[in-house]
């Protein structure tokens, strides 16, 4: 393909991976129906085989079947080629959506994983939501015993509070923070550098047109800016990013990968894909340069968009705090 990925550090702990990642959700959930087993390993076999080895995968995807899948795209010598991401957090109580961070759940969650992927360890391991009714403090104790056992390697967490990753970094070293960011969500700048959905959920690849090719069950339906009176006015965000890709020779895809990829050399975009065309497309972001007027530009564009993340923002963590380690009470 003509595009070698380079390699970045993540955090100050010695975590290496490829500078762009691979989102596997989109393999096994939340996008419509999950792709065929055979054609995801292809996939994911090509990805590492380009120099994408950073995989990102959660227990809730799925729930459960894109660890399984993973797990079987690894083995054969593979493993040792990659870094895993997985996260815990999101659990399901007679059928109702919970988020924990009690230290059982944190280490039953984390061995129910390993066991999924098939691994002896997993390499960075997220706090994927915050538990507010659980000190920050108990849930990373765990997840420092997890380590220590080598378990896991590295700590992340996953929309969390610039409050909560300080008391949770005082406890074990955090390596990496993963929230949304892209051209239509910088809402987090301010405080956050973190490295989620680089291109707008697909949006950024096809524009309006994504809606007319969604399955019922995709759950982007949901999403404010996907709604139509807020896609109407999104789509100039997307005519205007392609004028722009036209001029730089590249596509609007690319465009928005690139602007991710200059926020700095500790960001990792983990873009998901099912199609093969898709990755080498989102791998030739990798080598592409802007200048600063065109990130100038680029960053305009946000202050055009329309509608919020998610339809269940109000239940956000990012703004939210856990209780104090005092008042957490241990049963003797």
């Amino acid at each position: 393909m003509g595009v070698s990925v380079p390699r970045i550090k993540l955090g100050s702990q010695g975590l290496e991976v490829s500078k762009q990642g691979l989102g596997c959700m989109g393999m096994s959930a939340n996008y419509g129906q999950p792709k065929p087993e055979h054609e995801m390993i292809q996939l994911l076999h090509h990805a590492i085989n380009s120099g994408v080895t950073f995989l990102d995968t959660s227990d809730v995807y799925g729930p459960h079947t894109n660890e399984i899948l993973i797990g079987k795209a690894l083995k054969g010598g593979m493993r040792e080629k990659v870094q895993i991401a997985s996260k815990f957090g999101i659990a399901r109580k007679d059928g109702i959506r919970e988020v924990r961070g009690d230290p059982e759940y944190v280490r039953s969650a984390c061995e129910a994983s390993l066991k999924r992927l098939d691994v002896d360890y997993i390499d960075l391991y997220y706090v994927h939501r915050i538990d507010t009714r659980v000190p920050i403090e108990v849930t990373m104790g765990e997840l420092k015993k997890l380590v220590e056992e080598g378990k896991i390697k590295y700590v992340g967490l996953s929309e969390a509070s610039v409050s909560t990753i300080r008391r949770a970094h005082a406890v074990h070293p955090i390596t990496a923070i993963q929230n949304e960011w892209s051209l239509w969500s910088r809402d987090l700048e301010q405080e956050l550098v973190p490295s989620c959905s680089p291109l707008g959920r697909g949006f950024f690849s096809v524009g309006p047109a994504l809606m007319q090719n969604l399955p019922a069950n995709d759950f982007r339906k949901q999403f404010p800016r996907f709604k139509a009176e807020n896609l109407e006015i999104n789509k100039v965000v997307y005519e205007k990013m392609s004028e722009i890709a036209t001029r730089k020779g590249c596509t609007p895809s690319q465009l928005a990968l690139a602007w991710v990829h200059h926020q700095g050399d500790d960001v990792c975009p983990i873009p998901g894909t099912t199609k093969i065309q898709n990755l080498n497309d989102n791998i030739g972001a990798v080598a592409l340069k802007l200048t600063p007027q065109e990130m100038t530009e680029l960053s305009a564009l946000a202050d055009m968009v329309n509608g919020e993340r998610h339809s269940f923002m109000a239940n956000t963590w990012i703004n939210s705090e856990t209780p104090p380690l005092s008042s957490w009470k241990v049963d003797t």
